[in-house]
């Protein structure tokens, strides 16, 4: 299998380019020092159509079938936008994999018509609700209830870190509840809870190390009634759809974090030819060189990975080969991330941890890149079981 990217995904990716650079590059510092979630900027990406590019035609979508390569045009357009905005990438790609993903896969006929083409379009957005307090990596801790009363759930519980839950234009959530016991065991189902349903409250927005510009919030349900229909796929699976779920969200997050490398790279390339110290530029200093030409390699690294994992998405490969390829994609992207802010912010030296050079912005940032969609010890765990090691 080959993952070189075809001429249209070259164009592709230099449409989402130059979006990104007039749009979003220009105001990206003042809405992270604002703390401002642009709702006009997730407009006009929804007139580009980047939410719809793995939805079909018939809700507004591209119709970009696996053989067009759609799983890998998300994945460029996260990465293009990542290289500007970390937040504004993660708003693509919880809108896209956390948001539509679990509705086109696991939805009926009426929730995928009634949702779908508002999402599809950026008019409006939905939250993934998984995390709680006390159930993070171990999601299957949920203590979020649901129970069916005249012919609607009542849902009881918490949710955190949830990203595109609290905003103006936030449509609706899909959340996990525990739905009853089967052989002694939570039965979890997934279960949409439309903004606005009385007793369903988006706390306020967390203050963040990064993404400031992403809108997350703490979510509340207290006696919030929605109807039977609204359970979404079959009952008592969905914690594993929202794991299968997960598994398009890495390999995505990994080409968020590819983004961040590429502007790392291109920011201390610059940095180092301009700066100058003992006569000349600091470039010439194998110290900062050799650090710089790290970046480079993890920088073609962290793509490959990402362009594999997508490839195979597209693909149609065996499941158990996808999870693996997107589980190695994020562990090593997300920390060449991390590593990679590091060593830009120390090629920038002082005027690395001054907040007036957009280095810092990507160097808070980073770190989450490492947590959010399974963190780096999750990976590895799944790494080495699919390698037939009983880690636990």
């Amino acid at each position: 299998m080959a993952f070189e990217l075809s001429a249209e995904h070259e164009q592709f990716r230099r449409t989402v380019r130059d979006f990104a650079e007039k749009e979003i590059a220009p105001h990206a510092a003042q809405w992270d020092r604002d703390h401002h979630f642009p709702v006009d900027v997730v407009h006009k990406m929804g007139e580009l159509g980047l939410f719809g590019l793995t939805a079909p035609e018939e809700y507004g979508g591209a119709g970009l079938s696996g053989e067009d390569g759609g799983f890998t045009s998300l994945c460029l357009a996260l990465e293009e936008l990542g290289r500007v905005d970390q937040s504004m990438a993660i708003t693509l790609e919880a809108a896209v994999g956390l948001g539509i993903n679990p509705i086109l896969t696991y939805g009926s006929a009426e929730q995928k018509e009634t949702w779908l083409p508002d999402l599809v379009a950026g008019r409006t957005l939905a939250g993934f609700g998984l995390t709680e307090p006390g159930a993070g990596s171990d999601a299957a801790a949920t203590r979020t209830r649901a129970v069916l009363d005249n012919g609607e759930w009542v849902v009881n519980g918490s949710k955190q870190f949830i990203t595109n839950s609290g905003s103006s234009i936030t449509s609706l959530v899909s959340i996990t509840a525990r739905t009853g016991e089967v052989d002694g065991r939570a039965e979890i189902s997934a279960i949409l809870v439309p903004a606005g349903t009385p007793g369903f409250t988006a706390e306020k927005a967390y203050d963040k190390l990064g993404w400031h510009a992403s809108d997350t919030h703490p979510l509340a349900f207290e006696d919030a009634r929605v109807p039977e229909a609204n359970l979404l796929g079959t009952r008592g699976r969905g914690y594993a759809q929202f794991l299968n779920t997960l598994d398009d969200g890495r390999v995505a997050i990994a080409a968020v974090a590819v983004g961040c490398i590429q502007a790392c790279v291109e920011m201390s390339v610059q940095y180092a030819k301009e700066r100058t110290t003992f006569g000349g530029p600091i470039g010439r200093k194998q110290g900062v060189a050799f650090q710089i030409a790290d970046l480079e390699v993890m920088l073609s690294a962290s793509r490959l990975l990402v362009y594999k994992a997508a490839a195979l998405k597209d693909a149609g490969a065996p499941m158990a080969e996808f999870k693996h390829a997107a589980s190695v994609a994020k562990l090593y992207a997300t920390e060449s991330a991390v590593t990679a802010t590091r060593i830009a912010t120390q090629v920038f030296g002082g005027y690395g941890f001054m907040e007036e050079y957009p280095v810092v912005r990507f160097y808070r940032d980073a770190k989450i890149l490492e947590i959010g969609e399974g963190t780096s010890e999750i990976q590895r765990m799944l790494i080495a079981r699919g390698l037939g090691l009983p880690v636990e």
